[in-house]
């Protein structure tokens, strides 16, 4: 009886090896194959990512729209880098330093009595090519104004990190009303 519970053991065992092997042979079949589809474009920034971002810089992401939410724009400022490029959903496109972008977000932000914003998912991608990080947010934010004015929408939002900071911002809208 031992002997058959032995010859049991070790067989499940290498059927559990030999599983893994085949799954890797399949996905790397997959990849492969997903490579020798001809796509109709060509990606003119990259299309090579991989998620190897650190946890710290989606720290640095989720600390900046925390530090909106609850309106400390001084701390807003210590996410950003020293100079700034945003895209703002409404076809604004600043590039300058933090001060300035502080100044033009805090004129904003101080209009709002209070920001809700409901974290949905986020996403590293690191670009293999151009040696980049982003971190790819969508949330919901709801804004009660000082005016009394309540506004809602769905967000998608592009932030790269230069060197632990937030150096590009790029923000798109889907108005809930």
């Amino acid at each position: 009886m031992k002997r058959l519970m032995f010859f049991f053991a070790v067989t499940i065992f290498f059927n559990a090896c030999n599983n893994g092997k085949n799954e890797n042979a399949s996905n790397e079949k997959t990849d492969s194959s997903a490579s020798s589809v001809s796509l109709p474009y060509t990606a003119s920034y990259s299309s090579q990512f991989n998620d190897n971002v650190s946890d710290s810089d989606v720290l640095v992401v989720m600390n900046s729209y925390k530090y909106w939410e609850s309106g400390d724009m001084k701390l807003e400022a210590g996410t950003y880098a020293d100079s700034i490029t945003f895209h703002s959903f409404d076809g604004l496109k600043f590039v300058g330093t933090n001060a300035a972008a502080m100044e033009l977000f805090s004129k904003h932000r101080d209009s709002i009595s209070t920001v809700k914003i409901e974290m949905t998912a986020w996403v590293k991608s690191h670009s293999l090519d151009k040696k980049s990080d982003f971190v790819n947010v969508w949330y919901k934010e709801t804004d009660t104004y000082k005016t009394g004015k309540i506004d809602s929408a769905n967000y998608e939002d592009i932030n790269a990190i230069y060197k632990g900071k937030i150096g590009f911002y790029s923000q798109y809208r889907q108005s809930l009303k």
